[in-house]
Order: C-alpha cells, then sequence, then structure tokens
C-alpha cells in the first residue's frame, strides 16, 4: 500500500506537466505602410520594437505589406502596430478582418502617424482615438502625465519634458481613457485646448487599444524613457495574450467580388437616357432626354418606345447649342400594380417650366392624354444650366422630386474683369439675373435648387406632408421645400424604412481655393437628410466651408457667409433674409485627390445616390448577400465607380468601399433596385449629348454556386508575318474552385481546337486579317471568353505611317486617355461638349511648345479655348503621361 501511495504522489507532477501546455511567446507584427507622408523614423522604431521584443519575451514580424492585414494572417498575433502608417492603407476586405481581429480580442498599438491614416473608416478612427489635423514645427513642451497606473507611464515623471512633432487632433474619441496631457502654453501652435491628450488606451469592441502621438524623431527611439513607454503600451494591448475568438466578430467578412457579375441587357439602344423604373415584373421604363419613353421587355429581352413628350431640350437661342433641359425623371406609384400611375419630369417645349406630371401605362403604352400636372415651376432658359429632376417615393407615398438652381456657371462677359471665375454666382446687379444662384437655391421662396417632398392624392392634386422645412403659411417660404441649397441634385434615393434622402450634388468647377477673397474649391457631395434641411449652396459648399461676399463691379470681397446663421442680402431674393443654418456634405470630393475620401479618386466628377439596401424587402434566392443589409450605394457618372458606404449605429457615414471594382460601367446615370432584390444600372454612355454605342441598361448578378474561370489574357507570340506564319497562343486562366480547364481555341479562320494545356501553336497557311479567341470552360461548363487578339497573315508590318515603337506608344496614350475622364467630354472625331481630338490635333502644331501648353492645360484644367465649359483638373497625372495623351492626339493629324 505504502508503495502505491508513493508511486501515487510521483504520478501527480507528470500528469499535471503532461496535460498542461507551456506558455506561447506572444507574436506582434508592426505595420509600417505609409501612402501619405513618410517617416524617416520608421526604421529606427522597427529596429527599437525588435530589441525590445527580444528582451521582453515577445517575437516581432514587420511588414509594409497590407495583403498581410488578412483574417488567416492576423490570428498569429497578439498585437499589431500600426507605426507611423499615413493615408489609405487597407483594401475594404483588409479593413474588415482587421475589424474582426478586433472584436476577436487581438490588441492594437498606434505610434504617432498612425492617426494620420485611413480618414474615410470612422471605425479606424474610433479605435485610434483621434485624427491627426495639423501640427506646429518641431519644438519642445511639457508633458502632464495624468495617470500613473498603466504600464506605458508608471515610469515616467509628472512633468516630462521633451522634443517631439506634437499633434492637433479632430473627431477625438470621448471613450478613451487619457494617460498624458500637453500643456499647450509649454509651446507654440495647440489648438485643442487645455485638455490636449497625447496618449491614451481604452478597451473596444472587445480588443485593446493603445495609442501614443510620441515618436516622430529619430532621437525618440533611443530615448529609454520613450522605449518604455511604448514598451508598457504594446505589453497592455497584449494582455493575456489569450487566443482569439472568432464568435465574437460582428463585423462580415467582404463577399468575394468574383461572384458578382455585371449582364448587359441592353447596349447601343438608347439615346440620351436619363431616368428609368423597374416595374413589378421587371419590365424596365427609361427616359429620354429627348423626348422617348421607352420599355425594355423581360420576356423578350428587347427595347421598344411606348411613349413620347414633346421637350424643350435644344436651346433656341442657339440651334448648334444642347440644353440641359429634356425629360429629365421618372418613377412609378408604389401602387403601380393596381392604379398604373407613372410619374415623369420633364421641360415641355412650349412654355418656360418643368413640369411633375402623372400619366397611366396600360398596355405597353403611356397614355399621354391621361397628363394630370402636379406640379410646376418656372425654369429660364436664356443660358445653361442646371436643372435637377430626379424622382423618388419614400415610405407613406410621400414623393420628392429635386430642382436645379437654373443658374449659370460660366463668367458673365469676356470685357469684364470681375467674373465668377467657377466660384459660387452671386452676381444680383441689373442684367445679370441668371448669374445669381441666391435668386433661386438660396431663395426659400423659389422652388429651384431645392428637393421638394409633397404627397399624391388620388386625383392628382398634392398635400404638404408635416416634416418639411417650411410649414404652410409661412411668410416668404414654399411648403414644398423639404431641402434648400442644392446647385443641382441629379440623383436622389429614399431610405424605404427610415425616410432617409439621400442624393449626389453636382458641385462648381474651381480648381483651386481663394479662401481669403472668394472662396473654396469646387467639390461633388453626397447628402444624407434625416430631417428638413439647408444644405448651403450657393453660399457654402462640402462640409460647410464658406464662399464671400462679391462686389462684381469693383472686384472687392467681403465677408465669408456664416453657416450658423447664413444670410442671403441677394436684391433678387423674395424669401427669408435669414436663412435655416447649413449643414455640411456627408460626402464631398473636388477635382483633385481626396485626403478625406481617397477611394472616389480624382478627375471629373458627378455624384449620383441611391439606394439605400435592406436584405429582407427581397427574395433570399436572388437578393444580395447579407453583408450588404443596411448599406447604402453611391456612384459616379464620369469616374465610372459605385461604392457602398457603411452607416454606424447613429446612421451617420462610417466608412466606404469599392463595389465590384474590376466591372467596367459606362458612365452610370441611375441605379434602381428591382423587386427581384437585384441591382439595375442604366448607363448613358460615353459621350455627352450623343447615342453613344456603350450606353445602355444592365443588372448586377450574384453567383451564389459554381462560378466560371477567370481569363486573365490571351497572348500570341507573332501579330503578323509572311506565309506559312506559325503562331504561339498562351492563355492566363484561374478558375476559382481550382477545377480542371479546357481550352477551346477560335482561330478566326473557321478553325476550332480543344486543349488540355494554356498554349497553342497553329500555323496559318492563307492570307488574312484573323481575329482569335479562346473559350476556358471548368469540368462543370461553366466557361469565360477572352478578349481577341489580331493576326496578320501573309503580310509583314502593313505600310505604316509610324514605327512600330510609335504605334506601340500612342497606343499607351490612347489607353491613358480611356482610362481617365476624358472620352466623357472629347470624343476623336466629333465634337461633345469639348471640341473633338481631331480638332484639337488640328489647333496645335506637334512641337515643345504646343506640348508644354496641353501638358499644363490636363494638369491644371482651365476654361475659355473652346467655349465656357470647364475642363477638370488632372493634378495627379504625371507630365509624362499626359505627353503619352498629347503624343496619341498628334497623331491624329
Amino acid at each position: 500500500m505504502r508503495l502505491k501511495f508513493y508511486l501515487s504522489l510521483l504520478l501527480v507532477p507528470l500528469l499535471f506537466f503532461g496535460f498542461s501546455r507551456p506558455p506561447v511567446t506572444p507574436r506582434i507584427l508592426v505595420f509600417t505602410k505609409t501612402a501619405g507622408f513618410h517617416h524617416s523614423s520608421i526604421p529606427a522604431g522597427v529596429a527599437a520594437i525588435f530589441k525590445l521584443g527580444k528582451a521582453n519575451n515577445f517575437l516581432v514580424d514587420t511588414t509594409s505589406n497590407a495583403g498581410l492585414i488578412n483574417e488567416g494572417n492576423l490570428s498569429k498575433y497578439a498585437a499589431v502596430v500600426f507605426l507611423s502608417t499615413t493615408g489609405p492603407l487597407l483594401s475594404a476586405g483588409g479593413r474588415n478582418d482587421f475589424e474582426r481581429y478586433i472584436q476577436a480580442g487581438g490588441g492594437y498599438v498606434g505610434i504617432h502617424a498612425a492617426a494620420d491614416a485611413e480618414y474615410d473608416w470612422h471605425w479606424y478612427g474610433r479605435l485610434v482615438g483621434a485624427y491627426f489635423e495639423s501640427h506646429p514645427q518641431i519644438q519642445e513642451a511639457t508633458l502632464r502625465v495624468v495617470d500613473k497606473s498603466h504600464p506605458s507611464t508608471s515610469h515616467l515623471p509628472s512633468e516630462w519634458k521633451r522634443t517631439d512633432e506634437w499633434y492637433n487632433f479632430k473627431s477625438l474619441n470621448p471613450d478613451v481613457h487619457v494617460l498624458i496631457n500637453i500643456d499647450e502654453s509649454s509651446y507654440k501652435g495647440g489648438k485643442n485646448g487645455a485638455s490636449h491628450p497625447m496618449a491614451w488606451y481604452h478597451n473596444f469592441e472587445g480588443g485593446r487599444a493603445f495609442y501614443t502621438e510620441l515618436g516622430h524623431t529619430d532621437e525618440s527611439y533611443s530615448d529609454p524613457a520613450y522605449l518604455k513607454h511604448i514598451l508598457g503600451g504594446i505589453k497592455w494591448a497584449i494582455g493575456g495574450n489569450q487566443k482569439l475568438n472568432y464568435a465574437k466578430a460582428t463585423t462580415e467578412r467582404v463577399p468575394e467580388t468574383n461572384r458578382f457579375v455585371k449582364t448587359n441587357l441592353v447596349q447601343g439602344t438608347f439615346f440620351e437616357p436619363t431616368e428609368m423604373a423597374i416595374l413589378p415584373n421587371l419590365d424596365i421604363l427609361v427616359t429620354q432626354r429627348r423626348g422617348e419613353v421607352m420599355l425594355y421587355k423581360n420576356d423578350t429581352k428587347k427595347v421598344k418606345q411606348v411613349g413620347f413628350l414633346d421637350a424643350y431640350w435644344k436651346t433656341k437661342h442657339n440651334k448648334d447649342a444642347n440644353a440641359e433641359e429634356g425629360v429629365l425623371g421618372l418613377q412609378v406609384d408604389p401602387d403601380f400594380k393596381t392604379n398604373h400611375f407613372v410619374y415623369i419630369y420633364y421641360s415641355p417645349a412650349d412654355t418656360s417650366v418643368n413640369r411633375l406630371s402623372r400619366f397611366t401605362f396600360v398596355n405597353d403604352t403611356l397614355d399621354v392624354k391621361t397628363e394630370k400636372v402636379v406640379l410646376q415651376l418656372y425654369s429660364q432658359r436664356e443660358i445653361c444650366c442646371h436643372t435637377g429632376g430626379s424622382i423618388a417615393f419614400g415610405p407613406d407615398r410621400m414623393l420628392y422630386v429635386s430642382t436645379g438652381d437654373n443658374s449659370t456657371p460660366f463668367d458673365e462677359s469676356k470685357n469684364n474683369g470681375y467674373d465668377t471665375h467657377s466660384f459660387a454666382p452671386l452676381d444680383d446687379r441689373p442684367g445679370y439675373l441668371n448669374h445669381d444662384s441666391r435668386r433661386s437655391a438660396g431663395n426659400t421662396n423659389d422652388l429651384r435648387g431645392k428637393i421638394l417632398r409633397i404627397r399624391v392624392k388620388e386625383d392628382g392634386s398634392y398635400e404638404i406632408p408635416a416634416g418639411n422645412l417650411f410649414a404652410p403659411g409661412t411668410p416668404n417660404t414654399k411648403p414644398e421645400i423639404f431641402v434648400m441649397g442644392n446647385r443641382n441634385p441629379y440623383r436622389i434615393s429614399v431610405d424605404k424604412k427610415n425616410s432617409y434622402l439621400y442624393w449626389g450634388e453636382v458641385g462648381p468647377d474651381a480648381n483651386n481655393d481663394s479662401l481669403a477673397t472668394r472662396g473654396p474649391r469646387g467639390y461633388d457631395e453626397v447628402n444624407q437628410a434625416k430631417v428638413a434641411g439647408n444644405f448651403g449652396w450657393p453660399l457654402f459648399v462640402g462640409p460647410n466651408i464658406p464662399y464671400h461676399e462679391y462686389n462684381y463691379a469693383t472686384g472687392e470681397s467681403g465677408i465669408a457667409f456664416d453657416p450658423l446663421r447664413p444670410v442671403n442680402n441677394s436684391k433678387n431674393n423674395t424669401g427669408l433674409k435669414v436663412l435655416p443654418p447649413a449643414q455640411p456634405a456627408f460626402i464631398w470630393y473636388p477635382y483633385g485627390e481626396s485626403k478625406d475620401f481617397p477611394q472616389v479618386g480624382e478627375g471629373g466628377r458627378t455624384a449620383m445616390a441611391g439606394p439605400a439596401y435592406y436584405t429582407d424587402m427581397f427574395p433570399k434566392a436572388t437578393r444580395l448577400p447579407d453583408y450588404y443589409n443596411k448599406k447604402v450605394f453611391i456612384y459616379e457618372w464620369i469616374r465610372g465607380w459605385i461604392k457602398v458606404v457603411t452607416l454606424d449605429a447613429n446612421g451617420d457615414f462610417d466608412k466606404m468601399e469599392p463595389f465590384m471594382p474590376g466591372t467596367k460601367f459606362n458612365a452610370p446615370i441611375d441605379m434602381e433596385t428591382g423587386p427581384d432584390g437585384k441591382i439595375y444600372i442604366l448607363e448613358y454612355g460615353s459621350g455627352w449629348f450623343s447615342k453613344n454605342a456603350d450606353a445602355g441598361l444592365a443588372r448586377l448578378d450574384y453567383n451564389r454556386g459554381n462560378r466560371a474561370p477567370d481569363v486573365k489574357s490571351l497572348a500570341a507570340n507573332k501579330a503578323f508575318g509572311s506565309l506559312p506564319l506559325t503562331v504561339t497562343f498562351t492563355a492566363s486562366a484561374k478558375d476559382p474552385e481550382g477545377d480542371k480547364m479546357t481550352y477551346t481555341w477560335n482561330l478566326g479562320n473557321g478553325v476550332k481546337k480543344t486543349t488540355a494545356l494554356p498554349k497553342l501553336v497553329y500555323t496559318y497557311t492563307k492570307k488574312g486579317n484573323y481575329t482569335a479567341t479562346v473559350e476556358v470552360k471548368d469540368d462543370q461548363n461553366a466557361a469565360n471568353i477572352s478578349k481577341p487578339v489580331s493576326i496578320l497573315a501573309g503580310n509583314n508590318a502593313p505600310g505604316l505611317k509610324f514605327t512600330l515603337a510609335d504605334q506601340k506608344a500612342n497606343l499607351a496614350g490612347k489607353a491613358l486617355m480611356l482610362s481617365l475622364d476624358c472620352k466623357a467630354c472629347h470624343k476623336v472625331s466629333e465634337k461633345s461638349i469639348g471640341p473633338a481630338f481631331t480638332e484639337v490635333a488640328k489647333k496645335y502644331p506637334k512641337g515643345a511648345t504646343s506640348t508644354d501648353h496641353l501638358t499644363k492645360k490636363i494638369q491644371q484644367g482651365g476654361n475659355g479655348v473652346w467655349g465656357d465649359v470647364s475642363m477638370p483638373a488632372h493634378p495627379a497625372l504625371k507630365a509624362a503621361e499626359a505627353k503619352q495623351i498629347i503624343n496619341w492626339i498628334y497623331s491624329l493629324k
């Protein structure tokens, strides 16, 4: 018995040690990507953190590759250090995976410029605790340690004097626990006041976040006190080094992009389409600016004309000039199934108004005899521009219609030195009525430059719903106004559940700020109105950046307008003088790159908005993934992108991300959700005021099952040659599910060959110009076809005006032009709103002087050479790239 007892005692420690897990050494990732300013101290910081890890028993990896911020890789780390990272850092997938990492219990450490990053990802701003706003020059200052209980500050004196770069912050998170403040009286340039934090920590959505502003200088990373400070922050962020629990993550992963497909329903049929309405049976009505009402039949996949309105679409004072008016907006009644009502906003040819009318649509025919004029407003037709014209219904049958400010953005006279110059048009002198947007958009007693909200009755009359900007009977106001202060609210959408109104606001053209005298550069806006309000134009733009009063007779600038108390003192104002406070834009961006919303890109701009998406409103089999529930879609006519906006718990902007970023959208002018839950796109096409081959109607489909192979390219080792011509074709393709693929080669001469390998050698024996493609099919018969390649057999390079090198250079210039917004305003040999490229080639002789002049024009923008329409600036385009485009233009002579 005693022996068994001793054996038992011996076994206890063996059992204990045999079943216990040795502690895992914590591992952290130091992330150093910079898309903005690059701090020279980053290498010193990395080296210092490596030393701290070695001395304090944690492992350190480092990367500047944002692709490694993914769920699989992040699961290895107890904490991630963002070391002076700047600018936009992560993809949409990386952002969501990082949110999930924090929610699963991960740790975050932000050092110095980590606050100067991801401005359009507000979750990140809340995680860090603030965003960088500005800084003075490097100087000594006094830091006050207000909490010594944290491991990052326990060793520090109550007052800590050091030399560094001191940030001023915006969007400070009130929920952080401040560790260190800076005494603004001890240095020059502080702007946050008596409570100006410099280091803090907080528990955030299941994870831990520590931030220190300190660490700009190289010397910081050899300072023992500072190194102990960041060591304490890292240790606190590591915490207990617990295994991540992704069951606690609430953010969903981004759906795979290659599951979305753009299905072209119609292309090349429409002539200036403006707006569409999707019927319950998935037929689609489309209005065209010049008067036609078209119908896409879902069963036959054909388009036919079903109505016509005699609309004013070409200016009468200049027969060669297009007006912006015409048939502008379209929507079907919420009870269309039973009442067959259709609403159209258009410009009748016989009178200077824009009109909202109701029609009956039965048996595929718009019955114009049933027209019931619901509402109309005066619209001057002496000079361009800005019509608005979008229609949307919200809950409770409330109808919204947008109207433009009906004012010209162009300068008044070549002989007048004091002009608008693409800032806000504020000229209230006699004879310049149409150069004063305060008479319309800023006028509470005018329906122009507004978004109106009414409830249409059964008889076609309307009533004013409660909650509009001005109650009925308010002197010098119009009760139909829901939103005022609009320049050109071109596309609107209403959230079907909470009635939030969204719209794209096409903004002014100024390329540069003149903040001390005239006002800001131009911005387009995407706006959100939860309630009625004044959105500022023409006194403010963007985030309430003010314009100045301006004397057009003398050129003297006055005071800047006050967004808290806007005053409309125009002689042409018939409404209230003191306006409601101005509301800032939801999203805003200029011609150049935007620091606030870097994803929007740069170049020409025409903002569009809508729809807000709810998955529970649509059939599960055809709707979008649940990931898009409660998200808002926005899009860009000129830049050709679609973005998805996520809202926070208060319904405010939280982040945006690209939607189908690899898909080409040809000037999307309308976007609607069908009753099947799919997104439909109406594409205007690449040229203004013309019938475009790429105008069309498309549906965005989500593929939940097997996907076809992705055919990246088809290459041929020879493009031409004498007979017999032997060509080696090589395909590059990848199947998303890893299925086996077969390759069917169409050689353009009636011959097809199928191979199991992505390569084919073929000999052409007859003279001809052949177009070859390859179809790549997986073992479930899902297939995609490559882009074609041309083979000229039986001839060497044809007699060409240029060398092959010249040809390649010119093709590169053309490709670069097509990738930008140039094609929206220019065509190769036809005039659009800008001159044809062939006319530009004729005007400018090839040479250094012309090239330098045109390079400056492309980069900086301008107007006046070919008319009043402004050419947008392209400041991010390099001079060498601009010259590539110019050389292609020269080749058109």
